[in-house]
């Protein structure tokens, strides 16, 4: 079994490429981008795929499908695999986002 780094330049680079990228994927409830609100959880990397998972502002989110959508496409013009995008049940909290009033 290879020895895994434990930092990969590479791979970090790649997902500071997809967060940037995400920057233009704005919650437009909200105003703000995907990567401001924390909705971007984890951003799997792997030869074969790249998994991205998000949550919504709120459950029943109306712009779900359209924002998901839109993450996919932001990932894809960084990456050259297949994305997928995985929404996960945790609900959103303001605070995660600095939105503290």
């Amino acid at each position: 079994m290879p020895d895994v780094p434990a930092f990969d330049p590479q791979a970090r680079a790649t997902e500071l490429a997809i967060l940037d990228a995400l920057r233009a994927v704005v919650d437009p409830e909200i105003g703000m981008n995907v990567v401001e609100l924390a909705l971007i959880r984890q951003i799997l990397l792997s030869p074969e795929q790249t998994e991205v998972k998000m949550i919504l502002t709120t459950p029943f989110c109306p712009y779900a499908g359209s924002m998901i959508q839109q993450v996919k496409e932001q990932v894809e013009s960084v990456v050259e695999n297949d994305v997928k995008v995985t929404l996960l049940a945790e609900r959103w909290d303001p605070r995660d986002a600095g939105l503290v009033w």
